[in-house]
């Protein structure tokens, strides 16, 4: 399999604004902050232009809508259109369709990848405009106490306080902290509510495939805790083509729930931040195998159909895919990892 063809993928959702749509299909042709993050991970270590590129869509963006940051920073939104929205049309605008927009995890997600970026080298800050919004989406953060917060959660449904978003805003505020202002407190509080809810997603959900994000990307977890969330994703979410997002999940379930196929090389992801080498291992064919020849990786297998969606390719899907088998290759070449696979 050419694992470089994902890139030509890529390429053909990048927008020549330097974001990337989600996906290619009409009912998908939107632009998402969080998408974006874990779209633009492959080019993290790497020299191309990309990931700057991406994160310059993202900032101009905000600024087209800093004037509602600057409201929120110190009145907290009460309708769901007031808080910053996560979807956007492919011009980076604002959609009027009712929505839920309150995902505080994609604003964690944006300022993780501005600190990781720039301390991968990467020139993502490029003048004290940039650093403004950067302090503005810390404060909005505040202003919300993120830390006790319900929101949509990393799949736009139902209000209730997730463990998901709440880590990816302590990711966020961590990997900033040294390119703005941070109170200390501000990133305890939301550790302490992740040592209550962990290892549940939340009051409803026992578990989630968006804790996953807790380990991969963002790894702020200990290793007990991180073990305990990918054990119960792999035995209750994990299926043939993908994982489920949680039980009972209604989005494409035409008998069952749907497999969402990025939830494959995530675990893989995971497994290789734990230095678990044979278990990532098992993922390289369970990954191969939702991987069509031309690397238009599915967004997920309709429940109960077992045929992909119309949201194909998912850039996220192809983005995760690329990732895990280009490190399980790295992995491959090292003495552990011969072992490993052996």
């Amino acid at each position: 399999m050419k694992v470089n063809n994902a890139m030509e993928v890529l390429d053909r959702m990048r927008l020549p604004n330097g974001a990337y749509t989600a996906s290619v299909s009409q009912d998908y042709n939107y632009v998402w902050i969080r998408d974006i993050v874990y779209t633009v991970l492959p080019f993290l270590q790497s020299q191309s232009d990309r990931y700057e590129k991406a994160y310059y869509a993202l900032f101009d963006l905000f600024k087209t809508y800093e004037w509602k940051i600057d409201i929120h920073r110190e009145q907290k939104p009460v309708y769901l259109f007031e808080y910053i929205h996560s979807r956007y049309s492919t011009d980076l605008e604002e959609l009027n369709q009712e929505w839920g927009h309150a995902q505080n995890d994609a604003i964690g997600a944006f300022l993780w990848g501005v600190g990781v970026g720039v301390s991968h080298g990467h020139k993502v800050i490029r003048d004290e405009k940039d650093i403004a919004i950067v302090q503005k989406l810390v404060d909005y953060l505040e202003c919300l106490q993120y830390w006790q917060a319900k929101d949509n959660g990393m799949w736009e449904e139902n209000m209730e306080l997730h463990a998901s978003s709440v880590g990816a805003c302590v990711a966020g505020l961590r990997s900033v902290k040294m390119l703005v202002n941070v109170k200390d407190e501000l990133i305890q509080k939301g550790e302490e509510t992740l040592r209550f809810l962990l290892p549940r997603e939340s009051e409803t959900k026992e578990t989630d495939l968006s804790l996953l994000s807790i380990i991969y990307p963002y790894r702020i977890v200990e290793r007990k805790t991180a073990l305990k969330i990918v054990e119960m994703v792999s035995e209750k979410l994990e299926r043939t083509h993908g994982c489920i997002r949680y039980h009972n999940d209604q989005y494409y379930n035409e008998g069952s729930e749907a497999e969402w196929c990025f939830g494959l090389p995530w675990l893989g992801l995971c497994y290789l931040e734990l230095g678990m080498y044979d278990k990532a291992f098992e993922y390289i064919s369970k990954t191969e195998r939702i991987i069509p020849e031309n690397w238009e990786v599915p967004e997920l297998y309709i429940g109960g159909k077992n045929v992909p969606n119309g949201n194909t390719p998912l850039a996220w899907s192809v983005s995760l895919s690329y990732l895990f088998l280009n490190r399980m290759i790295d992995a491959s070449s090292t003495p552990k990892g011969r072992t490993a696979n052996s």
